[in-house]
């Protein structure tokens, strides 16, 4: 069981009976929830879990009953509908109700259905942001989504939709020539027709990538390769999701903030990735 963790004093917001929080629990590691998830935690009556929320972060709930409302790919799971009406229910008993998504329940997370199912039923609902993988997990890869050598631009990518598939609505065109950086969640499955439709679309065959596969974990697993070779070295790989795909030159970027490698006594690959022949400008 995890330590009781003593919020400093001030106004921190109590989850009152009847009420469900939307809280975002990040990418994986329980060291990037946010104070007020962990306040959440600590006072709810039920935890309504997704698949990619870590047994560590629910060890902050010991007082509660923890419900699993897991939602993976290719795998019996349950109805959206039926998730959201089960949020309902349990409001409408009087319960103090947490509702645990991965990442950010904004972000790709259905956590905007839930909550106009909840307020269609009369529901009070808050919503707790979360650390988000297509940023934090990056990061802790040692990727920057943003970089001032590097973009201007970075767009953020489902690739599948409510029926399992790429995503028929998306401009693949308008998205590989409108932003330098792309991030995509749940891409693995569709990955070969998704690098297929940006090569279609112009980008280059040797452009940097990057697959981040349980991000911010113990089992954290980075592949680095290229646009022109992804769906192929993913396969060769053996990676599996969760993952995240990352195209472009901030990929590179890793050669010299791969933090983690770092930390493990190893150096820097290359100190200018980007081949400026300079020090980074810090003004």
């Amino acid at each position: 069981m995890t330590d009781s963790l003593s919020l400093p004093s001030g106004n921190w917001p109590q989850l009152e009976p009847g009420w469900v929080w939307l809280c975002g629990a990040g990418p994986g590691d329980p060291g990037l929830l946010t104070l007020h998830a962990i306040n959440g935690l600590q006072q709810a009556d039920v935890v309504i879990y997704d698949a990619l929320v870590q047994k560590a972060i629910l060890d902050w709930a010991p007082q509660a009953e923890h419900i699993y409302a897991g939602k993976r790919g290719g795998k019996p799971s349950a109805k959206q509908r039926d998730i959201s009406l089960r949020l309902v229910e349990l409001a409408k008993a009087g319960k103090r109700v947490l509702r645990l998504k991965g990442g950010d329940p904004f972000v790709f997370g259905r956590g905007g259905e839930e909550a106009q199912t909840l307020i269609q039923h009369g529901v009070p609902v808050r919503i707790i942001p979360g650390i988000s993988a297509g940023i934090g997990g990056l990061a802790y890869a040692g990727i920057p989504v943003t970089h001032r050598d590097v973009n201007q631009s970075v767009t953020f990518v489902t690739g599948h939709d409510q029926t399992g598939e790429t995503p028929t609505s998306l401009n693949w065109k308008a998205i590989a020539e409108g932003a330098q950086v792309l991030v995509i969640y749940m891409g693995m499955k569709h990955v070969e027709r998704i690098a297929g439709a940006l090569l279609d679309a112009g980008r280059p065959a040797d452009e940097p990538c990057a697959v981040v596969s349980s991000a911010t974990t113990e089992d954290q697993q980075v592949l680095e390769t290229t646009l022109g070779n992804m769906a192929a070295d993913i396969a060769e790989s053996g990676l599996e999701p969760p993952a995240i795909l990352c195209v472009g030159r901030s990929v590179l970027m890793r050669q010299v903030l791969d933090w983690q490698a770092l930390m493990r006594g190893e150096a820097p690959r290359n100190l200018d990735p980007l081949g400026r022949g300079r020090p980074a400008e810090t003004s």
